[in-house]
């Protein structure tokens, strides 16, 4: 498997470095064999060179199995920084040139981790959430008349395609009839989004036909905010349009301890082009080379990662390698237990060696 790795700003190279401590312990045990190529694309990089990415380092990329990202962006203010250039030169970018449709979310409360849901455990926050990742608010449909003025007018145009709604749809009920539960829940706001939202609700009816073995369900997705908080265990797997799931995975990270322990996935299921995994917290710059990040969201997204392009590519050894990885994980969290994630009092160096030894 050929790895792409895009370490990034802040804590970005201190994460995937302890990652890549892990890599080297797991792989030789699953007889998994890997070569990793480091790309230098951050917002640092950006303001040295003026470089973002441009369509030739997106064919460099395509040559890959998959791409590995620590953390960019987040840096002090720099007018050279604003509109959001590394946010749509990198990340949108590279989601939606390589076609990554799908964001992969899981939320799972690991052991000794703590929920700020009181009587809450891992019994009751074990879900999945299937974003889709390239249409919808961040398409980019919009713009301004008279900006500046007292009569300004601004408009954001929200995209949503059967095409998109269908194949994300239908990826969310395939992941579903995998799981014990067998239960899909369709998260928008059909009451108020009465075109996109219809286009995405009668899709979602029409695939239903085909997995009479998958449970569904609708919930609008401020019923879905709260019931993540009052009754998470209402949820299997959810599947939800990208601006409303780029809000309630992050509520989702929150009930399972934290940005600090969220993994995630961009996912081009098809395999056209490689899938990028990410930890989902940011590049912390205020503690970046103090080795005092914790690197166990990292460590995650590399297990997901080795799981998913496994599947995509038919890499038993990778997925083997990517479960170890992941069992691994949840053997030491329990050392956190009544600790703050970026605050235990472990270096990032030594949780590396801690997932590590727990292979």
């Amino acid at each position: 498997m050929r790895i792409a790795t895009i370490a990034g700003d802040g804590i970005g190279p201190e994460v995937i470095s302890a990652a890549m401590q892990v890599l080297n312990t797991a792989a030789p045990g699953d007889g998994f064999q890997y070569e990793v190529t480091d790309f230098p694309f951050s917002a640092a990089h950006f303001l040295e060179t003026g470089h973002v990415l441009d369509d030739d380092d997106i064919a460099e990329l395509k040559k890959y199995d998959a791409i590995f990202l620590g953390a960019v962006g987040g840096l002090p203010n720099d007018p050279r920084l604003a509109g959001g250039v590394i946010e749509k030169g990198i990340l949108l970018k590279l989601r939606f040139e390589l076609d990554q449709y799908i964001n992969l979310r899981p939320v799972t409360l690991y052991p000794g981790i703590d929920t700020p849901l009181k009587d809450k455990t891992s019994e009751h926050i074990n879900f999945v959430c299937v974003r889709e990742n390239t249409e919808d608010l961040y398409c980019g449909v919009g713009g301004f008349v008279r900006k500046g003025t007292a009569q300004e007018v601004s408009n954001q145009t929200m995209v949503a395609t059967r095409f998109g709604a269908e194949r994300c749809i239908r990826y969310a009920f395939e992941l579903a009839k995998t799981r014990e539960r067998k239960q899909l829940t369709l998260v928008h706001k059909t009451n108020v989004l009465t075109f996109a939202g219809d286009t995405w609700f009668r899709t979602f009816k029409a695939v239903a036909e085909d997995y009479p073995e998958v449970t569904t369900d609708y919930h609008h997705v401020d019923a879905c905010c709260m019931y993540m908080v009052a009754k998470p265990e209402l949820y299997d797997v959810i599947v939800v349009p990208n601006m409303f799931g780029d809000i309630i995975t992050d509520l989702g990270a929150a009930i399972a301890g934290g940005m600090g322990i969220a993994s995630s996935g961009n996912l081009n299921p098809d395999g056209t082009a490689p899938s990028m995994f990410e930890p989902v917290h940011g590049s912390a710059p205020d503690i970046a080379g103090q080795n005092l990040a914790n690197p166990i969201a990292t460590i995650d997204s590399l297990g997901l990662l080795l799981r998913e392009t496994g599947r995509i590519k038919g890499d038993k050894a990778a997925i083997a390698c990517g479960e170890r990885i992941g069992a691994a994980v949840k053997a030491v969290t329990p050392k956190f237990a009544g600790k703050s994630l970026d605050r235990s009092g472990y270096g990032t160096d030594e949780i590396g060696k801690m997932v590590a030894d727990a292979l």
